[in-house]
């Protein structure tokens, strides 16, 4: 019985371990083809760089976060290969488990079919029933020779079925060797991939360098330039902080205005009962004027945004907030040149902070609000222009613009049109996007954009 019990045990065991290691094997593979899936994409944006006439710094970012996704697919096949092994050495636990197994049953049901064949005339059955001492003894040896008959049966299922179990284990034994030679495969060449596109950035940075001045120009220009724009942002922030703060004064005045002009109206009613009463002798109660009781100090909170003050305002910055990460892009085709924050580049001098993203994309393209909002303000940055946005207590700025068609206080619709591209060299423009709150800082727009 503790046989079968155990024997049971492990089969249960097994199942369980095939399951789970089935999902992660199943989580695994998803996670390569997502992976692949980047690569893909990242494939097609570096050949729509190639038909300008100039290697751009989004070129060298592409190939750089290609490498990076690549290493991350040999992480993923390494996984799989552990897991596999994992697999394959479990594999091997149950066989040598159920070849104990099985040895120890067969060896019991040789014993048994030992001891039948040296009892096996009928004499001696029969001899062993009538020597019993009563009547309730010969039926307990029948009961017994029977439990004995069916005991044997079992054993032999019991081989059987182990038999069949040990077969399946090394079958899956050889289905996880295969899976393992095949990964093997695969992480040989997901290797040989990483070589070529190494290969492949260091031939950008080749060609980058050869434009190291024009590359070095440009970033000054842009130095320039996000520095007007962080001035006009920060401008524009502030002007909309203070108009703020007067919309909501005025509310306040105008409510308490409403409150006194009630209260006026109140006393002048009662006063005016009063008189008439007095006219006519009646008596009038006068009301009880409760005893107010010292306010309690409220407990310290948390300040909040200006912005916070007005429920539909609010509401705007809510939903601004609800939508992180589910963001559309400025652009129907772009792609990243310069990622918010530090830039550095392998191989080049450029080290840049970028106060938002600078995407890249064909000169002319349309470019389109993000969210839901108003125009704050449209600005002028050098010899382009700009769109501020506000969304609540959110501000979404699109620079680099040629044309604007958008004016400032006008309400704006996620996805409509706010202007176009303009041309920064041969068919090719970088548009300056940026996400600020209200306290002005600059927020990653990559975690927020799909």
């Amino acid at each position: 019985m503790i046989k079968k019990i155990l024997l049971l045990f492990i089969v249960m065991v097994s199942i369980g371990g095939a399951y789970a290691q089935s999902q992660s094997s199943a989580d695994l593979k998803k996670k390569q083809a997502e992976i692949q899936r980047e690569i893909d994409a990242l494939r097609k944006q570096l050949d729509e760089t190639k038909k300008y006439k100039r290697q751009s710094l989004s070129a060298l970012n592409i190939v750089q976060k290609k490498i990076r996704l690549r290493e991350a697919q040999i992480r993923n096949v390494n996984q799989q290969i552990n897991l596999i092994q994992g697999n394959i050495n479990s594999h091997w636990r149950d066989i040598v488990k159920l070849r104990s197994e099985l040895d120890t049953l067969r060896l019991q049901y040789e014993k048994s079919v030992v001891y039948a064949y040296k009892n096996r005339s009928n004499y001696d059955f029969v001899n062993f029933i009538f020597s019993a001492g009563s009547f309730n003894d010969a039926l307990k040896r029948v009961a017994y020779l029977k439990s004995y008959r069916a005991y044997r049966e079992q054993q032999a299922v019991n081989i059987k079925n182990t038999q069949t179990q040990l077969e399946q284990k090394i079958a899956n034994l050889n289905q996880s060797k295969q899976q393992k030679s095949s990964a093997l495969e695969e992480q040989n060449k997901q290797f040989k991939v990483l070589q070529d596109e190494r290969k492949e950035k260091d031939a950008v940075v080749s060609k980058i360098k050869g434009q190291e001045k024009e590359l070095l120009k440009d970033m000054a220009a842009k130095r320039k330039q996000d520095n007007a724009l962080r001035n006009a942002l920060s401008a524009a922030i502030r002007r909309e902080v203070d108009a703020e703060r007067k919309r909501v004064a005025a509310i306040e005045k105008e409510r308490k205005a409403k409150e006194d002009a009630a209260r006026k109206a109140a006393a002048a009613t009662a006063k005016k009962d009063a008189d008439e009463a007095a006219k006519s002798g009646t008596v009038v109660a006068r009301p009880v004027t409760p005893v107010e009781k010292p306010a309690e100090k409220p407990a310290a909170t948390k300040p909040l945004s200006v912005f916070d003050n007005r429920d539909e305002v609010k509401l705007v910055s809510d939903n601004f907030e609800k939508n992180k990460g589910s963001l559309p892009w400025p652009v129907n085709a772009g792609r990243i040149a310069m990622k918010f924050g530090r830039n550095r580049y392998e191989g080049l001098t450029v080290d840049y902070d970028n106060p938002g993203i600078t995407i890249e994309a064909d000169a002319g393209s349309t470019i389109k609000a993000v969210f839901d909002g108003e125009v704050s303000y449209v600005i002028s940055v050098g010899p382009v222009q700009g769109v501020i946005l506000r969304h609540g207590k959110y501000f979404t700025t699109y620079s680099n613009l040629s044309s604007v068609s958008v004016s400032k206080g006008q309400q704006i619709k996620t996805g409509q049109s706010i202007g176009r591209l303009d041309e920064k060299d041969a068919g090719r423009g970088e548009l300056e996007f940026l996400i600020t709150n209200d306290k002005n800082v600059n927020l990653n727009p990559e975690t927020w954009l799909r």
